[in-house]
């Protein structure tokens, strides 16, 4: 009898997560995300070599025009490619494991994650307009961050320390600005990539 409420327990408990919070995110994302940044961060310094321009000499506000063009450019796709590996591999599992997508938890977990990286896009666009260019790869961090901790509340704790994490080197390249890049790459790129291992190892 005692089994049989814990099995009941155990069940109410897991329908209550369902339907409190998006469970649907694949760590697979993270790895997919993380490559495309990696690649996308290389392609930039390849970029910066190819113009002359050393990144980490602590003058990264020389860009030209083209070159930051280039740069928006190579972000853009990085972009759009996490994003469709994201809704690729989230839709996957979601029909394996035969989860509900668009619930009230996954537009709530969408409203608290898109406030903070649209101020942050706007922050950003601001920057390049002024071309205050070493500051653009801290302040991504610092609102990606942000974005993650205010979302963590409807999906995965997880993600909380993912944006801790973010936060975190995002503060220490305000005082390397010169390694600003660098920073975006492990942020972006190398935490990602242990964030969706460690994702797809406990969750799969």
């Amino acid at each position: 009898m005692e089994s049989k409420h814990q099995e009941d327990l155990s069940h109410i408990r897991s329908m209550m997560e369902r339907s409190s919070r998006f469970i649907s995110l694949s760590g697979l994302s993270g790895i997919f995300a993380g490559t495309f940044a990696i690649i996308g961060g290389l392609r930039a310094y390849q970029l910066l070599g190819a113009n002359g321009i050393d990144y980490v000499d602590g003058n990264s506000n020389r860009q030209n025009e083209n070159v930051v063009n280039e740069l928006f450019f190579t972000a853009c796709v990085v972009l759009i490619l996490a994003l469709t590996s994201g809704i690729y591999f989230t839709l996957r599992k979601s029909r394996k494991y035969n989860l509900p997508i668009w619930t009230t938890a996954t537009k709530k977990m969408l409203l608290n994650l898109s406030i903070p990286l649209i101020v942050g896009g706007v922050f950003c666009i601001a920057l390049i307009v002024y071309k205050i260019y070493f500051l653009i790869a801290p302040a991504s961090l610092l609102f990606y961050g942000l974005a993650l901790i205010n979302a963590e509340q409807y999906t995965f704790s997880d993600v909380k320390y993912l944006g801790i994490s973010e936060i975190v080197l995002g503060c220490i390249a305000l005082f390397l600005l010169g390694y600003g890049l660098i920073f975006w790459l492990i942020g972006f790129g190398v935490l990602h990539i242990l964030y969706g291992l460690i994702m797809y190892k406990k969750y799969k």
